[in-house]
């Protein structure tokens, strides 16, 4: 294979997520469902869990954050895919790709860590609640979160300039956005020191806050049989079933997809994983937080009836009840 050195790459043709022509205004119409569900069902959760006065606690200063990022992940990604796929003309210049692979890898890993921030606040809500005032606060998860948007900034940095360093044989990757195994698929040679330095970096940045949650959810487990008591159980289901699912949908696809060496990527099954945590996972979080918590459920019927309150009392409608 003849070796091309990556200058003469200025841009990359995206293939998107299917091959076929007929395909695409069905694949269209039902990411787009998709994304505007995720993109309103997380401004819903952020516009509910500010406003609403019982819903000012630690766990949802976080979880509006994780609305956040949920949106931006999405947004990262889906319009230029959903632009692509009915679009002839399917490149993105070298320094979008870069760009955009910095942000996604950026922003998909503080997820992880806010759901590492918020397993935390459930260990010391149940296993050490007199002292939860003491330990937890909003300025303590600012900290935590400013200091883990530097390192996963900076981790996200050594991917792109890794991926930038990289000879290149073709300029057609077999995704819908840039992300780092097809680039890594696309590589002359095989890349075996920036696959070390990704993995380990991956292992360190990525998948230490998934071993922090399990190491959380343990003691709460022992906490929890050491009661010998069905509904402190129950009770802590109900606190964190929602949390233990969005981490199993998260970090399912994750490790699927990035810790594994380059010779055992099928592009074609990825792309379609990597629909499923840039899309399903966002859509799906709010409902599961909505679905299974009662307080947001109880915010929620509580905003309804401020909205139609208000509704009902609008100067027009006040003077026809006064004539």
């Amino acid at each position: 294979m003849a070796t091309r050195n990556r200058t003469e790459v200025t841009d990359f043709v995206l293939l998107g997520l299917s091959s076929y022509p007929e395909m695409q205004p069905v694949i269209f119409g039902i990411v787009l469902a998709m994304y505007l569900v995720a993109v309103m069902g997380n401004a819903l959760l952020v516009i509910v869990a500010l406003s609403d006065a019982k819903l000012q606690t630690t766990m949802y200063f976080l979880l509006c954050q994780l609305s956040f990022i949920d949106i931006f992940l999405t947004t990262i990604t889906v319009p230029q895919m959903l632009v692509h796929t009915l679009s002839v003309n399917k490149t993105i210049s070298f320094n979008h790709c870069m760009l955009q692979l910095f942000f996604f890898m950026a922003v998909g890993s503080m997820e992880g860590h806010l759901l590492a921030a918020m397993a935390y606040d459930r260990y010391v809500a149940i296993c050490d609640l007199l002292r939860y005032s003491a330990i937890i606060s909003r300025r303590f998860f600012l900290y935590i979160t400013l200091t883990s948007w530097v390192v996963v900034s900076l981790n996200s940095l050594l991917y792109s300039v890794l991926v930038t360093r990289l000879t290149f044989c073709g300029n057609q990757v077999t995704h819908f956005f840039c992300d780092i195994t097809p680039l890594l698929k696309l590589s002359c040679t095989r890349p075996v020191v920036s696959e070390m330095l990704i993995f380990t970096e991956g292992v360190a940045v990525v998948i230490s806050p998934f071993f922090f949650i399990l190491g959380s959810y343990a003691r709460i487990g022992v906490a929890i049989a050491r009661m010998h008591s069905f509904a402190a159980l129950r009770k802590a289901l109900s606190t964190c079933g929602s949390h233990i699912l969005v981490v199993l949908l998260l970090y399912g696809s994750v490790i699927r997809m990035y810790l594994r060496p380059s010779s055992s990527y099928d592009l074609d099954q990825d792309r379609q994983v990597a629909i499923f945590y840039t899309v399903v996972t966002p859509m799906l979080n709010p409902l599961i937080y909505s679905l299974r918590n009662q307080e947001v459920k109880g915010a929620l019927q509580r905003l309804s009836r401020k909205l139609c309150i208000s509704g009902n009392f609008q100067p027009g409608s006040q003077a026809t009840r006064e004539s």
